[in-house]
Parts: C-alpha cells; structure tokens; sequence
C-alpha cells in the first residue's frame, strides 16, 4: 500500500480563520467523542499540563455561550496558576494512536519493542489508523472558579458529576478502567478514584469548579492540515456554525 504523503501546513499564523457565533460540528463531535483532555496552566514562564476529566454544556441557564466544566482540588499547581493567569489552553483529541513497530532498539533502551508489547498495544498497532482519526482540537480560552456555594457551582457540579460517573463492570472492555492519574501520588488533579458511583473528584466539598468560556479553537487533522476559528456571539457578527442544538451534556442527554 503506498504511503499517504502528510500535508503539512504552515501553522505560525492564523489559518483558514473564520469569525464564528457557535462551535464547528467537527470539535463539537471531537468533544463529544473524546474522554479526558489536557488542560495547560502558566505563570511565571512555566507551563504545567494536566490530564482532566471534563464535561461540555453547548449552553447552561448560567451561559448562553458553550462552556467546558472541570473541578480541581483548591490546592492544586493548575489552581494556583489559574488564579494568577487565568487564560488556559486545552487539547482534545477522538483519535486511537499508537507507536509502530520500530527497527531496533535504542541504545538507552527507548520504548519496547513489538515482542514486549501488550495484547492491546498490538490491538492498537493493528487498527486502520486512517479510519478511526479524525481531528484534535486546541482549545483557547479563560477559566474561573465557580462561587463556592453558589446555585451556578451546585448546577455545574452536578452536570459534571452526571457526566463522570462511569461503571466499569465490562472487563472485557480494555478502556474500561482507563482513568487520568492523580499527580504527585493522588495528591492533585481531578483523576477518578474510590466508590464507582460517586467520584470524589466530583463531589467532595473543598473541590472548586473550574470554568472555561471559549475563545478560539485550532483543529489539526490526522495528515497535518490545520484551520482557525474565532467564537463570537451572533449579535457581535459570528456566523453560525451549524444548526443549532439542544442543550446537553457533552452531546448526550
């Protein structure tokens, strides 16, 4: 089979911007589709990433704009830094990746070769990668923690929560227990844990929600090619997007 040429675009600049009053269908699917996302905090120069639960509400009785919800211990880096700047940066990516068999090792060892690979990283490595890709999304925009007791942190709390709550019961389902990892040894970051039913990542009561209003999104495809898009509301002159939809959580009522 021939090799499918990457297409590379220059991304420096703004490419293929288009002004938009609600969020192309492709990252509202990205979204939809995906589990975790990463989110990046900075201060000082010094940028920390984190591996997050998250969900997505295309509008709440708070926003009539599209919002991305998470919670974060009070004492977390990501808190502190969001405190400090709260303009943030998330990436979301629906696609299945996986690392190819190499030639050799590296002589420090590097990645395992395809005889030490699991049963699901040949899984992986043996997917039609073209036909489970679609498209990442880099994400911009400014994040707040919620009022602490306030009927807006009790709503999206609650959304959040609906959201997050997975039972894990099909072990025949090599996803099923993927789960973000608490940083530091559990001592940070909103990554599940304890009862099935009730994530405390969620639910317990010093955690703070986290808000982020969107302002533009980049999208990059699976050969390189990349486009920009503003979000403004309609009045401000965005175009819609699409038609419009239903509120409902990440996608799903």
């Amino acid at each position: 089979m021939d090799q499918i040429s990457l297409n590379y675009e220059a991304s420096a600049g703004d490419t293929h911007k288009q002004v938009v009053a609600s969020l192309p269908p492709e990252v509202v699917q990205c979204l939809e589709n995906a589990r975790f996302l990463h989110l990046a905090t900075c201060t000082d120069n010094q940028p920390h990433v984190a591996l997050m639960n998250y969900t997505y509400l295309p509008s709440s009785p708070y926003s009539s704009a599209p919002v991305i919800v998470m919670t974060t211990n009070p004492a977390s880096k990501k808190t502190n830094n969001l405190v400090a700047n709260p303009n943030v940066s998330l990436l979301v990516h629906d696609w299945v990746s996986h690392r190819p068999p190499t030639q050799g090792r590296r002589p420090s060892g590097g990645s395992p070769g395809p005889e030490h690979r699991s049963s699901l990283a040949m899984l992986l490595a043996n997917l039609n990668t073209s036909a489970v890709s679609s498209i990442s999304a880099t994400i911009n925009g400014t994040a707040q923690l919620v009022e602490r007791g306030s009927g807006e942190e009790r709503f999206y709390r609650d959304q959040h929560l609906e959201n997050n709550t997975f039972v894990d019961s099909d072990t025949s389902n090599p996803f099923s227990n993927q789960r973000p990892q608490r940083e530091n040894g559990g001592g940070e970051g909103d990554g599940a844990g304890g009862n099935e039913n009730r994530e405390p990542f969620v639910s317990g009561d010093d955690v703070r929600v986290i808000l982020v209003h969107i302002k533009d999104i980049r999208t990059s495809d699976w050969k390189g090619g990349v486009r920009d898009w503003v979000l403004m509301p309609a009045e401000l002159g965005g175009n819609d997007a699409g038609s419009a939809a239903p509120a409902a959580v990440n996608g799903v009522r």
